[in-house]
């Protein structure tokens, strides 16, 4: 939950909270697109979607930071079915829009949350309860910040802690595999948004296109939630700035870089937009020499605390591999515990 609880839209409704975002080559041609809302979901959160909520895979394919195809998800009202293993379910329809002013665009598979579905062409949706394969000590970076911005300090000391705060949480997840043609060739960049799409026109309120942006980068509540509505092409001229205040003081605090401004312009710019480049078909692989896409098993918190401060550093927890399936829908069993703590590490001052 690279992302979780990071707004008060969040907190109000979990359902609508947009985790993390995942992008990968499944089977040989295709490309699998996987995003993970609702911290807690089946434990101490409600295991569905919200019916009203819109979720989408957004992609631009030419550079501009703004969206040039989407694949839409949207979720029917909750139903009791006649099925024992299920108390209750709800139904989906996934559809694939070739531009923003389309706003349904063409049907490409539809079916019910807990089962996964094929359609022609070598589509495949999965939605429902998921493990969450994000690992993280949470409650360490919760120190590491309220270190850095209420007292000044780097604290590298706050993750020798080693615990992974996610271990045995589930959440809600939406797993689409696609034939790569059908989103294009070559080099393309992705996010994930979850938006409210009712009797009024669409708001966007949740967005993810890289881990740990709010969390590492943004204290300030009313920041975080301005960018989660916010689009890409925005991103350089609200936000980056910012990014490169937080990198340039982290570093200057470590020790780790002779320039520290012209090291947070350079991480800026290599964050901002803050969208997810992927060469299509390819393995994805996020880490510190170059972003490729994300796979379930990458230690993204590692990376982006090394990027933050230009120093190895590393909270000593992985991905639960134990937890991942070789095939669709890549995600394995959730997890079967009581209910859970919400995952609440202590958030830093808006300083």
């Amino acid at each position: 939950m690279s992302h979780h609880f990071d707004t008060p839209t969040a907190r109000e409704d979990p359902r609508i909270n947009v985790c993390d975002f995942y992008l990968f080559r499944g089977q040989p041609g295709s490309t699998v697109m996987a995003m993970t809302v609702n911290p807690n979901a089946g434990q101490t959160a409600p295991d569905m979607f919200r019916d009203e909520g819109l979720y989408a895979f957004r992609f631009d394919l030419d550079g501009d930071a703004r969206e040039d195809l989407s694949f839409k998800v949207r979720f029917g009202a909750v139903f009791h079915p006649d099925d024992e293993d299920q108390a209750h379910a709800q139904s989906f329809e996934v559809r694939r829009a070739s531009s923003p002013a389309a706003a349904d665009g063409e049907l490409i598979v539809a079916g019910r949350t807990g089962r996964v579905v094929e359609a022609d062409a070598g589509v495949k949706a999965f939605a429902g309860l998921a493990p969450d394969l994000f690992a993280g000590d949470a409650m360490a970076l919760g120190e590491f910040r309220t270190a850095f911005f209420d007292r000044g300090m780097f604290h590298p000391q706050a993750f020798q802690n080693r615990k992974n705060f996610f271990a045995g949480r589930n959440v809600a997840a939406i797993v689409l595999e696609v034939p790569a043609h059908m989103i294009g060739r070559g080099r393309g960049r992705g996010w994930a948004t979850a938006s409210l799409h009712g009797h009024a026109p669409e708001i966007q309120v949740s967005r993810w296109g890289l881990p740990l942006i709010t969390n590492i980068f943004m204290p300030d509540p009313a920041m975080r939630e301005d960018f989660n509505r916010a689009s890409p092409v925005e991103d350089v001229s609200r936000f980056s700035a910012q990014i490169a205040d937080v990198a340039a003081r982290m570093t200057r605090l470590a020790g780790s870089a002779p320039d520290p401004a012209g090291y947070g312009r350079t991480l800026a710019e290599r964050l901002c937009p803050v969208t997810l480049p992927y060469e299509l078909d390819t393995a994805g692989s996020f880490g510190l020499a170059g972003f490729n896409g994300r796979g379930l098993a990458d230690d993204v918190m590692d990376v982006m605390l090394t990027l933050a401060t230009n120093t190895p550093l590393g909270d000593g927890v992985a991905p639960d591999r134990s937890r991942m399936r070789d095939e669709f829908p890549y995600f394995g069993e959730p997890f079967a515990t009581p209910p859970r703590p919400g995952p609440e590490p202590t958030p830093p001052s808006s300083s």
